[in-house]
């Protein structure tokens, strides 16, 4: 499974982006997709995953109530919304695909990485 994630860019803080995460094959839309972000110097952390039909959502606390993550299954696409962007916010961002439907907070548990893009919020 390849996987690409696409939509990061420069905004302001307050500002929204859409990320998007196109797997390139349709097995993946029976597992669940998690997103992570490192930031420099930081090590990789969770943002958000969703499981395999979109039932179970869960959310770093930081990004609750300002990030949404939803999945199209027949585009084979996962997204994360990001509204209220804050400095902190900053960082490459990753989406990957869970070992099983359900998805973890847990990075080992991901066997499929896209190759990241950069978010970047800054005035």
């Amino acid at each position: 499974v390849q996987l690409q994630a696409s939509g990061g860019g420069l905004v302001q803080p307050g500002g929204s982006l859409r990320l998007s995460c196109a797997a390139s094959r349709r097995t993946s839309s029976n597992n669940a997709v998690g997103w992570f972000r490192q930031a420099p110097g930081k090590e990789r952390e969770f943002v958000a995953h969703i499981s395999w039909n979109g039932a179970t959502r869960v959310y770093e606390d930081s990004v609750k109530g300002r990030f949404t993550i939803s999945r199209d299954r027949d585009k084979n696409t996962v997204y994360l919304q990001m509204e209220n962007l804050k400095p902190e916010d900053a960082a490459v961002y990753y989406c990957a695909v869970h070992r099983s439907a359900v998805g973890s907070r847990m990075y080992k548990d991901y066997q499929y990485w896209g190759q990241g893009t950069l978010v970047t919020v800054s005035s």
